[in-house]
């Protein structure tokens, strides 16, 4: 039985998740660094334990102090959120040994599907179709060439315990691939402290498709449709949407089925999603699987009518997941405001939000942990709010979402809320005419001063 959670995060997925905690009646424990002292996850957790200083290292990445926490406030369950420790199977284990609930997958799914290479073989296994590419890690040079001749240039060179789009570089020729082979093993040592790599054929202009999925680690599986992710920057998504503009009926069933054959392959136990690239002929290849939520889970939750954190501690209480068939309503869009400048190449602009007036109305919501004072740190993650819109169909969000960003107010800092703005304005998006590669030629136009 749970009745109390610990929350090892910070900023607006801590607060999501105390709010669903709060509605299902259970305690809640937040913890922060030094820097977050103020931030309104500690305000609204029903106890707060300070973990370190404000460098990730020295707080949020700290299993012992986290554990700490929980075993000092009595809690029974910790609630990872998504980054830091969230995919972290060691992480999980000592949740295991201390007695405590990690509220997501066990520690060896999570091992099994953070490392890309063998979470690759695992879906090829399970019959998911997969990116032609090595079976095993590229231990060298002359092999990765000898598997790129093979398969045919362009490839992309993959860090096994990669993410966040570090530790990933795209050898166009046989020519460029040595360079960008030991760029990227540097890149993953210094990001994961793992230079393993794998190469795969890299799929020119995809759609970034991933599939919602939920599973009780004891053959329950179901999954709630499919989130469009294709507009990114450096691998890093802006905007998301559900349902995508780009999946039809049977590619959405196929996709789907898929998904769950795959979680099935690992008994998956809690919420994760299936990240697909879908190509302009309609065939769809498995690119990963986080064990964890995701930031744009939102936009799944408008268009099912679900709690997907409630679900998380339910499955976690040791709860069935029923075998249903989800329905997909409507159309949300989520646009993720940053505190970066877009117009000087998105450059974090941490400082005080000097004025914050969040958008209202129908069919609109905001996650975040902001508010008119608040300093934001500059040791984190730029991201401040989650503006998310429902609306019947994509043109309508579309023009909902546009609203809404005309109405959001913040000053003190400078945010992505102009880009926004211009993105959704763009012919091309409202058309649904985008893939992974879209940002590459889209044109920012400076504001006017």
């Amino acid at each position: 039985m749970i009745n109390k959670v610990l929350i090892a995060n910070r900023g607006e997925i801590a607060l999501r998740i105390i709010r669903t905690c709060h509605e299902m009646g259970l305690q809640t424990v937040a913890v922060f660094s030094t820097a977050d002292r103020d931030s309104l996850h500690v305000r609204f957790a029903d106890e707060a334990v300070c973990i370190g200083p404000p460098p990730s290292r020295d707080s949020y990445l700290r299993p012992d102090r986290i554990i700490s926490a929980a075993e000092v406030t009595g809690a029974e369950a910790i609630h990872p959120g998504y980054g830091f420790l969230a995919e972290n199977a060691d992480f999980s284990a000592i949740c295991e040994d201390h007695n405590i609930k990690f509220i997501g997958p066990p520690p060896n799914t999570i091992r099994m599907m953070g490392d890309k290479s063998l979470a690759k073989t695992t879906m090829r296994n399970a019959g998911v179709p997969v990116v032609p590419g090595s079976e095993d890690l590229v231990k060298s040079v002359p092999l990765g060439k000898r598997i790129a001749s093979e398969i045919g240039y362009p490839v992309i060179i993959k860090a096994s315990a990669g993410g966040g789009g570090r530790g990933m570089r795209v050898a166009w020729s046989e020519g460029e691939f040595s360079s960008q082979y030991s760029v990227a093993q540097a890149e993953a040592e210094a990001s994961f402290g793992n230079g393993d790599l794998y190469v795969e054929k890299f799929i020119t202009g995809p759609r970034h498709i991933e599939i919602q999925v939920l599973g009780d680690g004891k053959g329950n599986v179901i999954h709630f449709g499919e989130r469009e992710c294709s507009i990114q920057r450096r691998h890093q998504k802006l905007t998301e949407e559900s349902p995508s503009p780009g999946v039809n009926e049977e590619t959405r069933r196929k996709m789907g089925a898929a998904a769950i054959a795959g979680a099935d392959a690992v008994n998956y136990e809690g919420v994760g999603t299936v990240e697909f690239l879908l190509d302009d002929k309609g065939s769809f290849y498995f690119m990963e699987m986080n064990t964890r939520i995701q930031v744009e889970h939102p936009v799944t939750e408008e268009v099912t009518d679900c709690d997907l954190v409630e679900y998380q501690i339910r499955v976690a209480m040791g709860e069935n997941v029923k075998k249903r068939e989800i329905k997909i309503d409507g159309h949300a869009i989520e646009c993720r405001i940053n505190a970066e400048d877009p117009f000087n190449d998105f450059s974090p602009c941490p400082g005080t939000v000097t004025t914050f007036h969040p958008s209202g109305g129908h069919g609109v919501r905001v996650d975040t942990h902001v508010y008119a004072g608040y300093l934001i740190p500059p040791y984190y993650d730029s991201m401040i709010a989650k503006l998310i819109v429902r609306a019947r169909t994509r043109d309508l969000a579309i023009r909902k979402m546009l609203r809404a960003l005309d109405e959001f107010v913040i000053e003190g800092v400078k945010t992505t809320i102009p880009f926004h703005q211009q993105l959704l304005r763009n012919k091309k998006f409202q058309a649904g005419d985008i893939n992974t590669g879209f940002l590459d030629t889209f044109e920012l136009t400076p504001e006017e001063s």
